[in-house]
């Protein structure tokens, strides 16, 4: 799919429409660790706000497809295999961004049990990655979102095999 501009993805063609009324917005969240356990951080570009690889499916593609991107484009790694961990839909997951959009979360979570390649710390969506210890994660500039990292490590470390909904 590639990259594509803000105002281009369905999202910003939804918000253009719409304006700030609240989305239900489908998206991935991707738990990478490296061979000591920890968890791949990334610092997200004008944010100032570090978070797991994440973004938002597009139209005509799979959520594991967006998986895939969304880790290639915020990481420059290739997603080899991932398991679904966990669906957040709870309407308690609302947020209303820096823009004052609104938004109702639906996010699915994988781990990535596999992948290759060499993690870039700057892209076009990053200012830098990093992989942290998960009694350490990194605090950002919001708090949903760092106790929603944490939420997702509890569900991680609790994880049997069967996927968690909330």
């Amino acid at each position: 799919m590639g990259n594509i501009s803000w105002e281009e993805s369905y999202v910003g063609q939804m918000r253009k429409l719409i304006g700030h009324a609240k989305l239900i917005h489908p998206s991935v969240r991707a738990i990478i660790q490296n061979e000591r356990g920890e968890i791949l951080f990334i610092d997200r570009r004008g944010e100032n706000r570090w978070g797991m690889p994440a973004g938002s499916m597009e139209l005509d593609e799979s959520i594991y497809d967006c998986l895939v991107r969304e880790v290639k484009e915020e990481t420059g790694i290739d997603v080899q295999a991932a398991t679904l961990l966990a669906i957040y839909t709870s309407p308690k997951k609302s947020i209303t961004n820096y823009f004052g959009d609104e938004y109702q979360m639906f996010e699915l979570v994988f781990h990535v049990n596999k992948w290759s390649g060499e993690i870039i710390t700057e892209t076009e969506e990053t200012t830098n990655a990093k992989f942290y210890p998960i009694d350490a994660l990194p605090a950002g500039s919001d708090e949903f979102w760092d106790d929603h990292h944490q939420e997702v490590v509890k569900d991680l470390q609790s994880f049997t095999g069967s996927v968690i909904v909330k």
